[in-house]
């Protein structure tokens, strides 16, 4: 790669579209019944709430290394309470938004190996994490229908628009999986 380069999408923008992606996310995991988010699957797929509780463990220790190189883990993925889950969910997403402007731009595109065996870019790194948590929401997506939550767990075009959320494929995806 050419050191000049334009830039795809700004580092702020990057942000605001995986927080919305967040917000959708976030209201998947409200969509289900306490005593079901780690115990029901579908089809051997994990719970969503196991998959929560990745997505949550995932996020700030990537931004956190990108930042100042500390790749230390030290969140539980254990079951635990939805409401506990949805105060970790907004406590990463502060953390998120607070870590993020210490990224400088260029290190979006320098090569690092994140948690001592993910040799990557950076910004493919971060998209990673992105790509991990629509994966999981279209499985929780997927669990929804089949739990009949689908009229509790609304993703209509105005929704998906209304949370910034480029995802315009949620609506199809219900239909595909119900």
């Amino acid at each position: 790669m050419p050191a000049e380069s334009t830039l795809f999408i700004t580092p702020e923008a990057l942000l605001s579209h995986w927080q919305g992606h967040r917000r959708l996310t976030r209201r998947v995991i409200d969509a289900f019944p306490d005593d079901q988010l780690f115990s029901f699957s579908v089809g051997g797929m994990r719970p969503f709430g196991a998959l929560a509780m990745e997505m949550i463990t995932m996020a700030v220790p990537m931004v956190r290394g990108v930042v100042s190189g500390d790749w230390s883990t030290s969140g539980s993925r254990d079951p635990r309470p939805k409401q506990e889950v949805l105060r970790l969910w907004d406590e990463i997403t502060e953390q998120l938004n607070s870590l993020w402007p210490q990224i400088p731009p260029q290190r979006f595109r320098e090569t690092l190996t994140a948690f001592g065996q993910y040799t990557g870019v950076v910004h493919d790194l971060i998209l990673y994490v992105i790509d991990n948590e629509i994966h999981h929401r279209g499985q929780a997506t997927c669990t929804c229908v089949r739990y009949g939550l689908s009229r509790r767990h609304s993703t209509s075009a105005a929704d998906v628009q209304r949370d910034a959320c480029p995802d315009h494929a949620a609506p199809a995806m219900i239909g595909a999986c119900g």
